[in-house]
């Protein structure tokens, strides 16, 4: 039978001490479930299909049309969306006392939080691709760069809430939580201007919220950095708004992770 010893006995090799294959095949195993897939398929398709043609008057893009603007912001929104459904499982696990369980084994909290973040933006790509083909087969022109560097970072990007994901299934209660991530992201997508073009003082305070760093750097091929009414947003400052926020969310997920299994 095998012994199970206190977490203050397992030697910490390094800060990714416990991952290894058989935990990521697992979470991947469970995270691509028949229901979060198709409501990761389906909202951003919907949302797509009822938006692309709300053009601007005179909106004009340096390097494809109004369509693949918006192709582009909702391969963001979905991708965040699949990303961040990691927070209901994560919840239950908690609360079933699965961290406990967690908490006897040697993976660390970087490494829990690395694994779960890998597995999350791999389920982002499912929207990715599929409001992608969307795009190509209702009229969304753009540059052939435009189109891998785009939805590339879109995917990507999705590490930012996924993050975010992990650190809201440690902290709230599963009756809390399965429907905080879907509302959360909606509510950041309108306010980083993925689903309308924003200007003026609306622009300024997107600069500063999760999801105006990704979707400026997914659209920065298409449209140079500026806005439809000639505002123009900085490349750095995007990466710097990336960074700064994927560290903030993963710091609190770590630091929910080391409360949960009492790794303080």
């Amino acid at each position: 039978m095998t012994a199970f010893t206190e977490p203050s006995a397992h030697p910490r090799t390094s800060l990714l001490s416990g991952v290894n294959s058989a935990f990521i095949r697992h979470e991947l195993r469970r995270r691509f479930n028949r229901q979060t897939t198709i409501f990761t398929l389906l909202l951003p398709a919907v949302l797509y299909l009822a938006l692309f043609r709300t053009s601007p008057d005179g909106a004009t893009l340096p390097h494809g049309n109004f369509a693949a603007w918006m192709m582009i912001g909702l391969a963001v929104y979905g991708a965040a969306t699949a990303a961040t459904s990691s927070a209901a499982t994560i919840s239950v696990e908690r609360s079933a006392g699965w961290m406990r369980t967690i908490a006897l084994s040697p993976l660390t909290p970087p490494g829990y939080i690395l694994v779960k973040v890998l597995v999350s933006v791999v389920m982002a790509g499912v929207p990715v691709i599929i409001v992608g083909g969307l795009g190509v087969v209702t009229g969304a022109r753009a540059d052939a760069e435009v189109w891998v560097v785009s939805l590339l970072v879109a995917w990507i990007g999705a590490a930012v809430f996924a993050a975010l994901g992990i650190g809201m299934g440690l902290a709230l209660k599963p009756d809390v939580v399965m429907h905080m991530p879907g509302l959360t992201m909606t509510a950041l997508a309108f306010l980083g201007g993925l689903f309308i073009p924003l200007s003026g003082v609306m622009l300024d305070i997107a600069r500063f919220t999760p999801m105006y760093g990704v979707a400026t750097l997914a659209r920065y091929a298409l449209t140079d950095g500026y806005s439809f009414s000639g505002e123009h947003s900085s490349l750095a400052g995007a990466v710097f708004n990336v960074v700064a926020w994927f560290a903030g969310f993963s710091f609190f997920a770590i630091r929910r992770f080391a409360k949960s299994t009492g790794r303080q």
